[in-house]
């Protein structure tokens, strides 16, 4: 199938870095939002994404589509892809979204890609690559934290993220392995404490980083599990928002009201700790890695971590598809992405440096 041309969807900073990147490696990017830029090196075209029938007829010239949009537009945006036979990426951690995906790839002409972001994305690349460097593996733990270098006050957080997104992070349940069984546990809790260059922050369970894992690795890894981190307190406040308060009934205006009082930050940076544990010649080792990613400079603008961070991981995937590192067809699981393959695309490259 061509891999030439390619609709974005959603324009927003992670959306509009997405197709800059995708432009700059030689794909034909058209962009689509309600709310079109006209500050951006590519066709956009205005269109409201929610209407399928205008969605179908925007997509109909396209090979592939880039969903950057809210999780629950993902689905009607998939199925779309999959009646015209396009690839199809995303960035969704919801995991009803990817189970629906998973069921459109057993028919699909194209490749279905859900979940090629920061996490789940990469760092499920990450994690399937310490696994492999052990005989045996008894577990691989995954934590990532998007947050502000300079927090204020008692939640020490900032909204660069999609609040939808960390509203539902935070209060769906959570896939795990233990003990060599897949379970089901409650989002904020399994707390602990992680120090990375210095700075303490707090892990805690939250929905959907770890992607198709866990039923990847059942058989293999007993214990595998997904954290976000934080700075210290921010997990108490947060359950006493949610919990306390009865906010988790009124998921809209939780995102509205956290957003409002916690507004996005220029200056963040993405904490990711992937760690494995396992045994190679006998003997039982421990591999990990970590990185404090800040602010990059992209074609002469200063990006966001947490923008370059999803942006690069989902081109580099593309890149991947489009020279035949990756299948072209059926279900990409973000483990079958080998680190070092995607380390020497332009785009993954970045988070080598």
């Amino acid at each position: 199938m061509q891999m030439d041309k390619i609709a974005v969807l959603g324009l927003g900073k992670v959306g509009a870095l997405a197709g800059e990147l995708l432009h700059d490696s030689g794909f034909d990017v058209t962009g689509f939002d309600t709310h079109a830029s006209a500050d951006l090196p590519f066709e956009t075209r205005h269109v409201d994404v929610s209407n399928l029938d205008a969605l179908r007829d925007a997509l109909s010239d396209s090979h592939a589509v880039l969903s950057c949009l809210p999780y629950f537009l993902n689905v009607g945006v998939a199925s779309t892809a999959h009646e015209l036979g396009l690839h199809y990426f995303d960035l969704t951690e919801d995991v009803p979204t990817t189970k629906a995906i998973m069921e459109l790839a057993k028919s699909s002409k194209g490749l279905m890609a859900p979940q090629c972001g920061l996490a789940p994305g990469f760092v499920g690349i990450v994690g399937a690559s310490l696994i492999e460097e052990f005989e045996t593996c008894r577990s691989c733990r995954m934590r990532v934290g998007a947050l502000p270098q300079n927090p204020t006050g008692l939640m020490g957080y900032s909204f660069n993220w999609s609040p939808e997104g960390v509203v539902n992070e935070y209060l769906n349940d959570c896939e795990v392995l233990e003990d060599g069984e897949i379970k089901w546990v409650s989002p904020m809790e399994w707390i602990e404490k992680i120090v990375i260059g210095g700075i303490e922050l707090e892990a805690f369970t939250t929905s959907g980083g770890l992607g198709t894992m866990c039923e990847t690795y059942k058989s293999r890894v007993p214990n595998m599990d997904y954290k976000t981190m934080r700075y210290p307190g921010h997990v108490q406040l947060m359950n006493f928002f949610f919990h306390e308060l009865l906010m988790r009934d009124r998921r809209k205006e939780a995102g509205e009201i956290l957003v409002n009082a916690k507004p996005p930050v220029s200056d963040d940076i993405v904490y990711i700790h992937v760690a494995a544990e396992g045994e190679q010649d006998g003997r039982t080792g421990r591999k990990e890695f970590v990185r404090g990613l800040k602010p990059l400079e992209i074609a002469g603008r200063e990006r966001t971590a947490i923008a370059w961070t999803t942006a690069s991981s989902v081109v580099a995937i593309i890149e991947m598809v489009r020279d035949g590192t990756l299948p072209s067809q059926g279900f990409l699981r973000q483990e079958d992405v080998p680190l070092d393959a995607f380390l020497k695309t332009k785009n993954g490259a970045r988070y080598s440096s």
